[in-house]
């Protein structure tokens, strides 16, 4: 039988809402500065899009969901899959600046999985992630930063 599955809003508070603005301004200050340029070579354009577009795919595209026990998370190109019964501990409140990161803010989940595995996921609500982890591996150990 297949469950429901249950999604999770990223959180998307911080630098990356800076980051998507300076990086939508730039091209346009470059074609406001030199518009003869990119007239006569509008291709000169795409070199200046291509992070904006990439910016703005992990922006909108950042997502978690619950479905058949596991934990699915994409982020623009990235995603994966983390089977709920081999979460062995979640800390809460802390912000992983190193590894697989798809999040948006800070103070989000450090899951902790397999051996020594671990990604870092920042939603609207920490505590129902953990809430609905629970119900599924009562044996995940829960650190509070």
């Amino acid at each position: 039988m297949m469950n429901q599955p249950k999604a999770y809003a990223a959180k998307r508070k911080g630098l990356i809402k800076f980051v998507l603005v300076g990086m939508l301004l730039l091209p346009l200050a470059i074609f406001l500065l030199d518009r003869q340029a990119f007239t006569e070579r509008p291709y000169m354009l795409l070199p200046l899009l291509a992070p904006v577009g990439l910016i703005a795919w992990i922006y909108f595209g950042t997502a978690y969901w619950l479905e058949d026990g596991k934990l699915r998370y994409k982020s623009g190109p990235w995603k994966g899959v983390i089977e709920v019964e081999k979460i062995t501990q979640i800390q809460e409140g802390k912000t992983m600046w190193v590894g697989m990161k798809p999040a948006l803010a800070r103070n989000g989940l450090v899951i902790r999985y397999n051996r020594f595995d671990e990604v870092y996921i920042a939603p609207e609500n920490n505590q129902e992630v953990i809430a609905d982890l629970l119900g599924i591996n009562q044996n995940i150990q829960v650190v509070k930063q």
